[in-house]
């Protein structure tokens, strides 16, 4: 007997195959938000007052870079850990895989790719395309 999946009939063996591969894209979410969480916590911003104040303007410029730069590189991981959250968000819904825009799955390709994606790969290029 098997599990109907959309149009199709899946056996139980195709139907824990994709379960596991499922289970094995949850665990490197898990995994990524735990490797974000320890670079944040390790990335520290040292904010300096006076900027611009010092003997050396080329200094001070490279300060401002770093700091720049520094801030810019916290921002992407607080980015992509809260996709990472949504992604497992979705997981405890039941709606992960499935694309926010046209509720299609996504391909399966795609989320072993980009585990947080959350547009099918026709939703993104049309996004992108605008």
């Amino acid at each position: 007997m098997g599990v109907t999946i959309g149009l199709a009939v899946a056996s139980s063996k195709e139907v824990d195959e994709m379960a596991s591969k499922r289970e094995k894209l949850r665990m490197r979410l898990e995994a990524e938000k735990e490797r974000l969480l320890t670079e944040l916590s390790q990335t520290n911003i040292v904010e300096r007052e006076n900027l611009g104040y010092g003997n050396h303007m080329a200094d001070d410029a490279t300060e401002v870079f770093e700091q720049a730069k520094d801030l810019a590189l916290r921002q992407n991981l607080e980015r992509l850990l809260e996709q990472v959250e949504d992604a497992l968000e979705r997981f405890e819904m039941g709606t992960y895989g499935l694309c926010e825009r046209c509720g299609k799955e996504i391909d399966p390709a795609r989320l072993k790719a980009l585990p947080y994606a959350t547009l099918c790969l026709s939703c993104q290029q049309r996004r992108e395309s605008r």
